[in-house]
């Protein structure tokens, strides 16, 4: 598959997303010493600037890592084998963090709900009373079906249980509102390639009290890389507990001024507006939302494709002939969903765009459109 070069190259997948300039001339900077004066300023920066992303004042640890690495760390620091964990499974991730609990020894019930939904916290409350687990683990933001869980409602059920509260906002944080502390969650981890807007290889994982309780026992699994005693031994010190990434976190510091400089809450305005926008507008070509419009993801747009045609062929000819990155499913939507991203620094110009290629495409592939144009003015009444 080549792409055309007579079109920029255009990154609209779920993450990775494209970086903007001045965070990857942030990433060029000279290195520094990891445990330099130099990199405590940034470290001590990137806490402080990072804390209301999480809607937290608990520490914010920093680990070399895909959000995966992130997603595993906060199971086993806080697992012993045979314990139990209740996984509350609405996508994709949803099933990997039950897959890592299982693989930890860990005994996991799983609540599933119908992909394209968010958990019920009334199905949840019910299964509590049944077995005690030691944490419940959920994706916030779930973007291969771009459903988003109703963590607040779920954390009410957990706050005075000694089960703790595990989230994966790998999609979510900095696209949407997170309020850990709030909503009483107790890990919360997240990754650099979505709407932090940087390159992937960081993970962070944020720390509740009640949680650092249970991490600094002895008796969880076995650990060493991904300990966050380790980590929160230094991170007060303004330094990690193994070599950073330095060259990335120079990237999230710059990543996270621009998002302080916009406001949280107008960024967090713009990426409910364009999401909303960019649905309307596939609507309106004939592709309808996928999953409950009430729990639609603010970061990422799920489309369903209708039949005859199949994913597939739409996303190649996107990129083979408008130079356009946009994802299909690697699950059992494979073939029915298109996604494309709505995070980290885009603009109304990026959706409108989106959407005249889209209908260029489909109706390159046969599909037809119910006027020219319409998915475009869909989207601009939207805006308005």
């Amino acid at each position: 598959m080549t792409s055309s070069p007579s079109y920029p190259y255009r990154l609209r997948l779920p993450g990775p997303i494209s970086i903007p300039e001045r965070i990857r001339q942030a990433t060029a900077r000279p290195i520094v010493n990891h445990r330099g004066p130099e990199m405590r300023v940034v470290l001590e920066e990137i806490q402080r600037l990072i804390q209301p992303l999480f809607g937290t004042q608990a520490p914010v640890l920093t680990f070399g890592s895909s959000g995966t690495g992130v997603m595993e760390a906060s199971l086993v620091n806080v697992l012993a084998p045979g314990e139990k964990v209740l996984a509350l499974a609405h996508g994709q991730f949803g099933d990997r963090y039950a897959q890592i609990a299982r693989a930890l020894g860990a005994e996991v019930d799983v609540i599933e709900t119908e992909w394209g939904w968010a958990p019920d916290p009334a199905v949840v409350a019910a299964k509590l009373e049944t077995a005690d687990y030691r944490a419940v683990i959920t994706v916030h933001n779930e973007s291969s079906t771009g459903a988003v869980t109703d963590l607040a409602a779920i954390g009410r059920l957990l706050r005075d249980r000694d089960t703790l509260f595990l989230v994966d906002s790998v999609s979510g944080l900095a696209g949407m509102e997170l309020r850990q502390d709030e909503w009483g969650l107790d890990i919360v981890v997240t990754g650099s390639q979505k709407a932090l807007m940087c390159p992937p290889g960081l993970g962070f994982a944020s720390v509740s009290g009640k949680a650092r309780q249970v991490i600094e026992r002895d008796d969880r699994c076995p650990r060493f890389y991904l300990d966050m005693r380790k980590a929160l031994a230094t991170v007060d010190k303004h330094e990690t507990a193994f070599t950073c990434p330095v060259s990335l976190l120079f990237g999230v510091q710059e990543a996270l001024r621009a998002i302080h400089e916009e406001g949280l809450p107008q960024v967090f305005a713009r990426h409910k507006r364009l999401s909303d926008a960019l649905r309307a507008g596939c609507v309106a070509l004939g592709l309808p939302a996928f999953g409950d419009p009430a729990t639609a993801s603010r970061t990422v747009v799920v489309a369903s494709v209708p039949e005859p045609l199949t994913a597939g062929p739409i996303v190649k000819h996107m990129y083979e002939t408008y130079n356009t990155v946009i994802a299909g499913a690697r699950n059992k939507l494979n073939g029915r969903v298109v996604r494309i991203g709505t995070m980290g620094q885009i603009s109304e110009a990026d959706i409108l765009t989106d959407l005249h290629y889209l209908e260029l495409s489909l109706t390159a592939l046969g599909h037809k459109v119910p006027a020219p144009g319409c998915g475009v003015a869909a989207a601009i009444a939207s805006l308005r």
